[in-house]
């Protein structure tokens, strides 16, 4: 058992100090430990309507969500009111699963039926709960709209900051970001695949902005993206191009008489840089080249002459 001002002290920020004191006695409620690994949340299933939910006190929770074989992660921290006993999808048009992870050792606050009677004599701290919630669904919607820059190494380093606003400190070297997160788990906050991610960090890694350290945490050096700095950028002539405009087959880039690439080779190959993840470019130009191949004869066909 636990007062749960006690436990998350923010919890009571728009109380009096008189009527902080009294919720203090009052609002005792029961805690539980969580280790690390997967989290069977089954076992909550009996848990009913009026139960308010459980207040992560400390530790990092993972909630991946499944839609077919493509998976998104959700970080959950102190502070964050959770109610894994609702299912992910409450009709069958849609068939999502629901995957709970504990990252590091948890501890959650049990804000059962009992205690909701008796928050209902502090408003405040029900509107608390209220504007956690509407924190939750905020970084929500940013992880989703960083999931659609361009450029894996962008979406990556824009994450990392996100993250280092709610649990970085700053060191002498940077900001730590004191989360052992996978590439894995990465590549799901982010919408890449972890082959892709693994390529944009050591691409992270040799500018220095984003560097592992040896305890699992992350290291980000420099200032924080700006929206200039994260948007895509529009190619040199000003006009929007896009990817597949660039390789079209009746726009055929030849090679002047020296073999040397003309210029708007290399700008082309510039713009598709900017517009691609690590390691898209060198697929579609070995891709192109296969599609240049000629056609074999028919004389020179093994099968054909057999």
């Amino acid at each position: 058992m636990v007062r749960l001002l006690d436990a998350d002290p923010d919890l009571g920020a728009l109380l009096s100090d008189t009527r902080r004191e009294q919720a203090e006695r009052e609002l005792v409620v029961r805690s539980h430990r969580l280790p690390v690994g997967p989290w069977d949340v089954s076992r909550l299933a009996g848990a009913t309507a009026d139960h308010v939910g459980l207040l992560i006190i400390d530790g990092i929770l993972s909630r991946e969500l499944v839609v077919a074989d493509h998976v998104s992660a959700e970080l959950l921290g102190p502070g964050d009111l959770v109610r894994p006993w609702q299912p992910a999808s409450r009709t069958g048009l849609l068939p999502v699963d629901a995957v709970w992870t504990v990252l590091s050792p948890l501890t959650v606050a049990v804000l059962d039926r009992r205690f909701a009677a008796e928050v209902t004599r502090y408003p405040e701290i029900t509107a608390s709960l209220f504007d956690r919630l509407s924190e939750r669904s905020l970084r929500l919607a940013t992880t989703q709209a960083i999931s659609q820059l361009t450029r894996v190494d962008r979406r990556l380093k824009a994450l990392f900051w996100h993250l280092a606003e709610r649990w970085g400190r700053v060191s002498g070297d940077g900001v730590i970001v004191p989360l052992a997160l996978t590439h894995r788990i990465l590549g799901q906050l982010v919408g890449a695949r972890r082959p892709t991610v693994s390529t944009a960090l050591s691409e992270l890694a040799e500018r220095e902005e984003l560097v592992r350290r040896p305890d699992g945490s992350w290291l980000l050096r420099g200032d924080p993206p700006d929206a200039e700095s994260l948007a895509r950028k529009p190619p040199s002539g000003g006009g929007a191009a896009r990817a597949q405009d660039l390789l079209r087959p009746a726009r055929r880039f030849d090679r002047p008489e020296g073999g040397t690439p003309s210029g708007e080779v290399i700008a082309a190959i510039d713009r598709l840089r900017e517009a691609l993840e690590p390691g898209q470019l060198r697929e579609l130009l070995e891709r192109r080249r296969e599609d240049d191949e000629p056609l074999p004869r028919r004389d020179e066909d093994p099968d054909a002459a057999a």
